[in-house]
């Protein structure tokens, strides 16, 4: 009997051994980083954007792009107190001021969009034509340097600034789908091109404008 006893006693041990260790496995797995809980990422950005630091910037990517507008008296009131980094001389600019008394096309792109690399090119041959408003790209999303190396690549050299925090997306209520553009009437109103397109020629954002505008600014 005590050898059954003995038997029976070395089983629960085991028993116990098994049930210590699978709470152990399991305790690991719920401590683990992104083993539960949120998903890590943020909607409508990049994968991976929110954990690669920012390259530092080579000066030489600035040479060639034009100055950022003075800052103006009054503004759109959507974009009132945001702030970008001006990508021709990485300095603070007051968004709303650069944008104010006058009629302006404002384009938000990123160095991940697709579309937005077929219309950089387009926006810089619309900013060239005599007449044309002027274009400010806000570039989002996406880091400063690569910005700066994408305008190189297609040539365009229209002011532009980087909305590090989202601060000016955020005041446009930009959608998630990029580019997206927006027109900004004398009087401060701020009007989406809408239905959004792709602009693939100075001449289909020269109609956009002027469809936008409505003959009135």
């Amino acid at each position: 009997m005590s050898r059954w006893r003995g038997l029976r006693e070395f089983r629960r041990e085991i028993q116990w051994t098994v049930v210590v260790l699978v709470l152990a496995g399991l305790a690991v797995v719920a401590l683990w980083p992104g083993g539960s809980g949120d998903g890590g990422g943020q909607a409508g950005s990049p994968p991976g954007s929110e954990q690669r630091a920012a390259p530092p910037v080579d000066p030489a990517l600035r040479a060639g792009l034009e100055p950022c507008p003075p800052p103006r008296p009054g503004g759109p009131a959507e974009l009132a107190g945001t702030t970008g980094t001006c990508l021709a001389d990485g300095r603070p600019v007051d968004v709303g001021a650069a944008l104010a008394g006058r009629p302006a096309l404002v384009n938000v792109w990123a160095t991940w969009c697709g579309p937005c690399r077929t219309e950089l090119p387009a926006l810089q041959s619309y900013a060239e034509r005599p007449g044309s408003i002027p274009v400010l790209g806000v570039q989002v999303q996406s880091d400063e340097a690569g910005g700066l190396e994408l305008l190189r690549d297609l040539g365009a050299r229209f002011p532009a600034v980087h909305d590090a925090d989202g601060s000016v997306r955020s005041a446009l209520r930009v959608p998630n789908v990029l580019p997206a553009s927006f027109v900004i009437t004398a009087g401060g109103e701020v009007r989406r091109i809408d239905p959004p397109e792709v602009f693939e020629s100075a001449d289909a954002v020269d109609a956009a404008v002027r469809r936008t505008l409505g003959g009135r600014s």
